[in-house]
């Protein structure tokens, strides 16, 4: 492992997307934590670190839209992806029971992926957190037998928690995809997935001429999602995964295309997928 790398990730020590840095970069690497996903992405602007791990899909909750916006706002590259099983716990300080619970404290996309398992637990408040392990922190803290956390099996251990449920995610087919972000990826050798972000002229059949530059040339759309512009009202754009790196003749043509089909396209990496 390269000493020089240094990976920013959202939340606090044992969060999932720690998990993730681990898991691409290897047990060794040299990891940042930061409290939000702006920092996160502005970490890497300010080469307070080489790379950054975010979250962009959960298979359960779809989509991280604040990733999303982040992508199209700044000039970082994707330079690959990873796909992490999520296994979610219900976690207590020392003494804490089911019965002594009256509040469970998580982040909003962890509370979504456990929803069956709170639903039966209707006396139980929910309280939406910044992290995953930031609430076992708190929780560990706090000391409070009325207060419990949701998060991963080793942020449990992280902060001496004891674990009272495991696995009580909605689904056991629970993951979460991440990207892998640089400031100047380069060209990712044998790269066959591409990200994209465009938006359409304000013209009927706009969305349809758009895809069709991909459609003429045999290239598949593995991911299409719209998007607000936050900047404007009621127009939208869409995030794209494109089955084929860049430099693969069709998939090149295809973006060439649209950058006269479309108002504009902004490709956001091109990478080996997961």
């Amino acid at each position: 492992m390269n000493e020089n790398v240094i990976v920013a990730f959202q939340g606090e020590q044992g969060a999932y997307s720690e998990d993730a840095c681990v898991k691409y970069f290897g047990a060794a690497v040299n990891t940042k934590p930061y409290l939000d996903f702006q920092s996160v992405f502005e970490a890497v602007e300010r080469d307070e670190v080489t790379h950054a791990v975010v979250p962009v899909e959960n298979s359960i909750e779809g989509s991280v839209t604040q990733v999303n916006d982040l992508l199209l706002d700044h000039d970082l590259g994707i330079s690959g992806e990873l796909i992490v099983p999520v296994k979610h716990c219900l976690m207590v300080a020392k003494g804490a029971t089911e019965e002594t619970i009256k509040e469970v404290l998580s982040h909003p996309q962890a509370l979504g992926q456990c929803r069956k398992f709170l639903q039966r637990h209707v006396e139980w408040r929910t309280i939406a957190s910044y992290d995953t392990a930031g609430s076992a922190k708190i929780v560990a803290e706090s000391k409070r037998i009325d207060l419990a956390a949701i998060a991963s099996k080793r942020a449990a251990s992280l902060y001496g928690l004891e674990i009272l449920r495991e696995d009580i995610q909605n689904e056991d087919t629970n993951v979460t995809r991440f990207f892998v972000m640089e400031k100047n990826p380069g060209t990712i050798e044998n790269a066959d997935k591409t990200s994209i972000v465009f938006a359409t002229k304000n013209a009927p059949g706009a969305l349809y001429n758009c895809l069709g530059e991909f459609a003429s040339r045999g290239v598949n759309l593995s991911k299409l999602e719209s998007r607000p512009r936050r900047n404007k009202p009621w127009v939208y754009v869409f995030f794209a995964d494109i089955e084929g790196g860049v430099e693969d003749p069709d998939c090149h043509a295809a973006i060439g295309g649209l950058l006269k089909t479309g108002a504009f396209v902004k490709v956001l990496g091109s990478y080996k997928k997961a």
